[in-house]
């Protein structure tokens, strides 16, 4: 649960540090007091977006801190664990901060940083929150559907029927472009079969347009490669009247020789010398045997040139480059070969269909058998509430529409209709319920689906709204018995809802240093009794409105609706001594 929600230049906030305890928090006060200011800086510290207009007048940036407690939801901490997240003691504290300049946001958990979307995800596990739009939410078939899916524990049969669904229309999908493509292969036909055939008979190599152009420029230039050549060779080998260079280098071994055996060291030269006379003998063969290569060939130049301008326009015509133009032709066979398999591969394909649609008709089975049984459950349930909110001749059904065809969502539509007033026949809720009366429809719904709900703190803002009188005691009633499975924090304008809490909070505001301030404070005793009085009256000190108020409480004194948690038990937790109010630690 929470159990302290920080808040610094936040709005109108200056500085408040909130205490709550466990059961139902109730947060009351004048109209713009501020109240749905500490609901919005929940919002921000559980992950909703930032923007700069939170920030107080005057400050560089805004705060809001909640600390909670999860030592006895064991579920929760291994939540956290998954997402490697470490309660400190059954602690867990949880940091947003907005700057005024840009309103960049940035965000701990327990004292390390983490990203907006994991705050949020994790917020999404400790704090829920219903506010007044919720109840319009509800006229919504999808959320209807959900919530008839939760109550029934059908979250299984849903995700198979999901799954189901998508291999359908995966395996649709895969049948409907297989039939495009054999449908414009046979469209393209006579083109494909040429260009298959083109490429083909050009029998085309990788490499090769590089090698024919080495090719065409040797032939092109044979003559003057053949007198280059011969040139070498004189300088190497000499002319019938001349000495080549290989012959002079090899003459001077016999001076060489005479030095060694003068000198000993001339060794090196000699090592050089025969370096020298190896390497020109070998460039003389090399030279030798490239002039045997050099033919002046016009038949081969004319040949080479066919095949190099044939590759020029295939590669115009069909890629870029020999590669591509292989690519094309390959791929021009693949579509004339669909032609020949198509049918054998439409077959299998037509055959994963008929199993997804037996597989789906199997899912949407199951989880309609689940839906129905889970309506006539739910629909009873949700009557049997309707006196204790005002509403002793409200009759629910739960109806299944099957679909003409199954979708992700299952075989059928579902639509909660009521019946609120005598001698009328059940109605969808967007056509009956008035504004009070779908909000007392959703906190019925509400207080059924407590007990499945794993979050561990529910936020209602204003949902009373459209309701008073002994209405407001039977919803008081009903939200005290959400809270005997859930942290209940509410804002509200009902007396008869405020007496009701365990935990009594009121926002008043003001000014400070010419600039208005809301400040909050835990109340009990006599201060709570003066300000329930307000909210009856409008005058705190009407002995009519201060009678009224203790009357008020008194009756949710005397019992704890199942809760476990006695109000007198559950304020001496938060305000050590009564006949007073306890301010909230503010600077």
């Amino acid at each position: 649960m929470l159990s302290e929600l920080r808040i610094r230049n936040f709005a109108i906030i200056e500085s408040v540090a909130l205490p709550l305890g466990p059961g139902l928090n109730v947060l009351t006060g004048e109209t713009g007091a501020g109240k749905s200011i500490i609901v919005g800086a929940l919002g921000l510290l559980v992950g909703e977006r930032a923007s700069s207009d939170m920030v107080r007048t005057g400050a560089d940036k805004a705060t809001v801190e909640g600390v909670f407690d999860v030592s006895e939801a064991p579920s929760l901490a291994a939540a956290l664990d998954e997402r490697g997240i470490e309660a400190d003691d059954g602690v867990l504290v949880l940091k947003r901060e907005v700057a005024a300049a840009g309103g960049r946001a940035r965000a701990w958990i327990n004292g390390s940083p983490v990203t907006a979307a994991l705050l949020a995800e994790i917020g999404r596990l400790l704090v829920n929150v219903h506010g007044q739009h919720e109840a319009q939410a509800l006229l919504d078939p999808e959320a209807q559907r959900r919530i008839l899916d939760l109550f029934g524990g059908a979250a299984a049969e849903a995700a198979r029927v999901a799954a189901a669904y998508a291999e359908l229309a995966a395996a649709r999908l895969a049948v409907r472009q297989l039939a495009d493509r054999r449908d414009e292969a046979h469209k393209r036909a006579d083109y494909l079969r040429h260009v298959a055939q083109e490429i083909s008979a050009a029998r085309l190599v990788d490499g090769e347009d590089a090698r024919l152009e080495e090719e065409a420029r040797k032939l092109t230039h044979a003559e003057e490669l053949r007198g280059l050549v011969a040139e070498l060779s004189v300088v190497l080998d000499g002319a019938e009247d001349d000495e080549g260079a290989v012959r002079r280098v090899a003459h001077l071994q016999r001076a060489l020789a005479a030095l060694q055996r003068i000198d000993a060291s001339a060794s090196r030269m000699q090592e050089l010398h025969d370096a020298a006379y190896y390497a020109l003998e070998e460039l003389s063969r090399e030279a030798a045997a490239y002039g045997g290569t050099v033919e002046h060939d016009p038949a081969r130049l004319q040949e080479v040139e066919r095949r190099r301008d044939q590759i020029f326009r295939l590669t115009k015509k069909y890629g870029g480059s020999i590669p591509a133009v292989i690519e094309t032709g390959r791929e021009a066979q693949a579509e004339l070969d669909l032609l020949d398999t198509a049918s054998l591969d439409m077959r299998a394909l037509e055959q994963r269909v008929d199993a997804a649609l037996a597989s789906l008709a199997a899912a949407t089975a199951a989880l309609s058998k689940k839906r129905r049984a889970a309506g006539k459950r739910l629909a009873a349930d949700v009557e049997a509430m309707f006196p204790e909110l005002g509403m002793p001749d409200g009759r629910v059904s739960v109806e299944l529409s099957a679909r003409p065809e199954p979708a992700a969502t299952g075989g059928e539509d579902v639509e909660f209709r009521v019946a609120l007033n005598v001698g009328h026949d059940a109605r969808a809720l967007s056509r009956v319920a008035s504004g009070g009366e779908l909000a007392r429809v959703m906190l019925a719904l509400k207080a059924i689906l407590a007990r499945l709900d794993h979050v561990p703190t529910l936020i209602f803002d204003e949902v009373d709204a459209g309701i008073g009188g002994k209405v407001g005691l039977m919803v008081g009633d009903a939200m005290r018995r959400v809270a005997s499975h859930h942290q209940v924090f509410a804002i509200s304008h009902l007396p008869q809802i405020a007496a009701r809490a365990h935990h009594h909070i009121v926002v008043s505001k003001g000014a400070r240093g010419g600039v208005t301030t809301a400040d909050i404070a835990v109340v009990d005793g006599e201060a709570r009794v003066l300000e329930v009085a307000r909210m009856l009256g409008g005058d705190s000190e009407s002995v009519v409105s201060r009678e009224h108020a203790k009357e008020l409480l008194a009756t949710a004194n005397v019992s704890d609706d199942r809760t476990g948690v006695r109000t007198s038990e559950a304020e001496s937790d938060l305000a050590p001594r009564r006949g007073g109010s306890r301010p909230s630690r503010s600077c």
